[in-house]
């Protein structure tokens, strides 16, 4: 018999129970502690480096054969995706409430980015995609998944873009975590965290220039409307008002990332379902090109 099993034998039966609860508790402080957050499949709930002085968080960190070219690793190469639509709904991490953006708009902020390595690589990410910690991909807690956000080293002026593939740093003073190739390639590795500035990419559209944090801007390119001209596509034109309401609904459930686009216009006795204004006829155009894919639906250019 084990010398606490003897101790708790000399006890009267409630003490016994006291006792072994005692034991039981203290034998489980012991376990770590792990972060339960509701968005499905989020594998940064804690931040990588604890600290902008260097070091791993918990066991995270390089691997043990990284590859010898990864400076030779390319950006990756913004192209249009369908948003993933689970990953539109407000949730909860490490106590504080995200409502992610439901559609691609500028966005450009400067903070904190760390990088996350071998402790999460080869697990999924937000969007159900495995984590390769080579590849030149990052976590951010709103921003559209899949994305596209160029991010600048404030230091040293290196600049690389990833791919927005899975949610966080969920840290106040973080707002992105970058996979270890990329810090690589902004020299973040060593210090662990460093201020960054990211800005989000529309494919097909030219740079954005960004009003505020959150406000969508207007771009500026050579196919860009004139102040005369407004630019919409029309999805559907029906001769009452509810078929057109019925299809509204419709292309709101199936196009979320357009669903503050889209309206219905009266005119010349018909209800047309149009989505916009776009900014630019590129943008346009790629989005039309994105509903046909996803829909039995060719849109039609307006320009007013």
């Amino acid at each position: 018999m084990k010398k606490n099993q003897l101790w708790i034998t000399a006890l009267t039966p409630m003490t016994k129970i006291m006792a072994a609860v005692i034991l039981i508790s203290l034998s489980g402080c012991s376990s770590a502690s792990k972060y339960n957050i509701s968005e499905e499949n989020s594998s940064t709930a804690a931040s990588s480096p604890s600290n902008n002085k260097g070091g791993y968080y918990l066991d995270d960190g390089p691997g043990n054969n990284p590859p010898t070219n990864l400076d030779s690793i390319p950006d990756a190469t913004p192209k249009i995706e369908p948003l993933r639509k689970a990953n539109m709904r407000p949730y909860v991490a490490l106590g504080n409430t995200y409502r992610p953006l439901t559609k691609l708009s500028a966005y450009k902020k400067r903070g904190i980015a760390t990088w996350y390595g071998r402790r999460y690589h080869g697990n999924k990410t937000a969007i159900g995609e495995i984590y390769d910690m080579y590849a030149m991909t990052a976590a951010h807690p709103t921003l559209p998944l899949p994305s596209y956000a160029r991010v600048t080293n404030v230091k040293n002026g290196k600049s690389i873009v990833v791919r927005i593939n899975d949610r966080g740093p969920f840290l106040s003073d973080r707002i992105i975590d970058l996979s270890y190739t990329a810090a690589h390639k902004l020299d973040i590795i060593a210090e662990g965290s460093a201020k960054v500035e990211v800005e989000s990419i529309i494919p097909g559209a030219s740079k954005p220039i960004a009003k505020s944090t959150q406000e969508p801007a207007a771009f500026q390119s050579p196919t860009a409307a004139t102040n005369a001209e407004t630019i919409y596509l029309q999805l559907g034109a029906f001769g009452t008002a509810d078929n057109a309401s019925n299809f509204l609904s419709n292309m709101q459930a199936e196009l979320p990332w357009l669903v503050e686009t889209l309206g219905i216009l009266e005119k010349d006795g018909l209800f047309r379902i149009n989505a916009g204004p776009f900014s630019n006829l590129l943008l346009a155009k790629h989005t039309a090109n994105e509903i046909a894919q996803r829909l039995a639906i060719k849109p039609m250019l307006l320009i007013e």
